[in-house]
């Protein structure tokens, strides 16, 4: 089943039927049966719909043993049963009984078995003849497996024949024919799990979705490792039949899985379908990003059929251009991206085009890419209402104005911040690692500029204000400070635009020395709303995505 569709045209197919919806399948991987037997009772409690036994896991498993008190009814959930280290495995919408899965696979599959397959093969006849719906058996010894089973496969039981891939991810033409391979072996079901060595690999997977969605084909598609997050999020977008959660960090059985609580809860999984829109943060890191709890939480408060993603992102250039469908409606731009977004938009608003960075990006009906700044608004403001709040202020002016406001970082985020200040009357200086790139934005904003080592005995005046616009002290590395406790005493007022964790060490040393601190959350909830109004056409509420902020985060 080969195919030649286009990298470009991610679009779900059209649904003139309704499709079976997208399960979420938690591995259970504890080293002894009846705590796995505990483990599907916990992902039935948080809304999964089939629970995969990681038979591989269990210490000294005995088959005829394990398998029928695993099995034993009434169970809390349909069942997928593995030998797998990589899970990798399959469901289908499950009856009033329950569904099982079955799914062994040795160590050149990614398990930890090292057995023969005879065993293997036993066990999962055994399996079917315990009443299992579903059977996963591996693409190299398929033929094998079938000779073996000989029509002896209940009417009732499901085969899923699949694939791994631990490299990379295959062109759309060799995943079609890898399709048809499967398909050939008579597979009722097809598996295909690939690796992501940047996120644009994730488009030929979705790109294999459609077209077997098209033809009728049940397929389970996913990308591993975290370029290949979004799979495992956006697979039902494109009829994707199963996909993974975890019943909590540390216990993913294959690289990339998010938790099966964030699915339901966070991403929604369950309400996503063909005509769900996209958006997301582009950036590289990303995970640390609280935006997607922010507008998911929000699109789904005023009903808006969207899903908000983390993308990490290598080449924004080739994203861009390979995520053209309409349904990528708009993103979020952070580290390093916002200079280089101003390049790939069709369109900049002047404000941004001023500043030189864009941390928004729409995607308009006729497929334009238009470019927006609202970092600069939501950090200045912030600052402004932090002095306010504790300073007398002249209420006609800015209380930025005729202040000696130093911008630490020459990137996106610093860029809109010296454009922010200077706009707002204050003096700017520029204080960056790379004094050539803080000589450069300081040439554009008419300041003085410094290298951080001067920064560390610059004072000049009182009642100075300090603005960090870098990663420095960003989760994981919570110690790191962009200046030391002794230059902080140098500073009236302090913000800083990182905001995982809420109080880093820069903003905690400042207030020990009796500055006005200001926190980047603040400035993440401001941003965020005026993306929010971006994205969705309407008006942001303050309190809506305060609370968010502050109750999900």
């Amino acid at each position: 089943m080969a195919t030649a569709m286009s990298v470009s045209a991610v679009t779900p197919a059209a649904a003139a039927v309704a499709r079976p919806r997208t399960l979420v399948c938690v591995p259970a991987t504890a080293r002894a049966p009846r705590e796995m037997a505990a483990e599907l009772a916990a992902a039935a409690a948080i809304g999964a719909d089939v629970a995969e036994l990681r038979l591989d896991r269990l210490s000294g498993f005995a088959p005829r043993r394990d398998l029928p008190f695993l099995l034993a009814e009434p169970r809390p959930l349909p069942a997928l049963v593995t030998y797998r280290w990589v899970r990798l495995g399959l469901a289908a919408p499950p009856p009033v009984g329950g569904i099982l899965f079955f799914l062994l696979a040795p160590k050149w599959e990614g398990g930890e078995y090292d057995g023969e397959d005879e065993p293997r093969f036993e066990a999962l006849m055994l399996a079917m003849e315990l009443g299992a719906e579903y059977v996963d058996i591996e693409l190299k010894v398929a033929d094998k497996f079938m000779k073996l089973l000989s029509g002896k496969k209940p009417e009732s039981c499901k085969l899923i024949v699949s694939s791994h891939n631990y490299e990379n991810t295959p062109s759309a033409e060799e995943l079609g024919n890898l399709v048809a391979q499967i398909r050939a072996t008579g597979a009722d079901i097809v598996k295909i799990a690939t690796t992501a060595t940047e996120i644009v690999d994730v488009a030929r997977m979705f790109q294999i979705l459609v077209h077997c969605q098209e033809h009728q084909v049940p397929i389970i598609g996913l990308v591993m490792n975290d370029r290949g997050f979004i799979s495992r999020v956006l697979c039902p977008k494109y009829g994707g039949y199963l996909t993974f959660g975890t019943l909590g960090k540390g216990k993913e059985s294959a690289p990339g899985q998010p938790t099966a609580a964030d699915l339901i809860n966070l991403y929604n999984i369950k309400a996503i379908g063909p005509d769900t829109k996209v958006f997301g943060i582009i950036g590289k890191p990303v995970g640390h990003s609280k935006s997607p709890i922010l507008h998911n939480e929000a699109f789904r408060s005023v009903g808006f059929n969207a899903v908000y993603v983390p993308f990490l992102v290598d080449d924004l250039s080739k994203f861009l251009s390979i995520y053209s469908s309409p349904d990528f409606a708009g993103f979020s731009c952070t580290i390093p991206h916002k200079e280089a977004a101003v390049r790939c938009c069709d369109e900049v608003d002047p404000v941004a085009g001023d500043i030189g960075a864009v941390n928004t990006i729409i995607r308009r009906p006729d497929g334009k890419l238009v470019g927006y700044n609202t970092d600069y608004v939501g950090a200045i403001s912030a600052i402004e209402d932090g002095i306010r709040a504790s300073q007398p202020t002249d209420p006609t002016t800015s209380p930025l104005a005729g202040r000696l406001f130093v911008v630490i970082g020459a990137g996106g985020a610093g860029k809109a911040l010296a454009y922010g200040a200077k706009e707002k009357g204050a003096r700017v200086v520029i204080a960056n690692r790379t004094f050539a790139r803080a000589e450069d934005l300081a040439n554009l904003i008419g300041g003085p500029a410094l290298t951080l080592e001067e920064l560390e005995n610059y004072h000049p005046e009182e009642g100075m204000i300090l603005a960090n616009t870098t990663a420095i002290g960003m989760h994981p590395n919570v110690n790191e400070t962009p200046l030391s406790k002794q230059a902080l005493k140098s500073y009236a007022v302090v913000f800083d635009a990182v905001y995982t964790p809420k109080e880093t060490r820069l903003l905690r040393e400042a207030a020990e020395c009796g500055a006005t601190v200001v926190s980047g959350l603040e400035m993440f909830i401001r941003q965020a709303m005026g993306q929010f109004e971006h994205f969705t056409g309407m008006s942001a509420s303050d309190r809506l995505m305060r609370d968010i902020v502050l109750i999900k985060t």
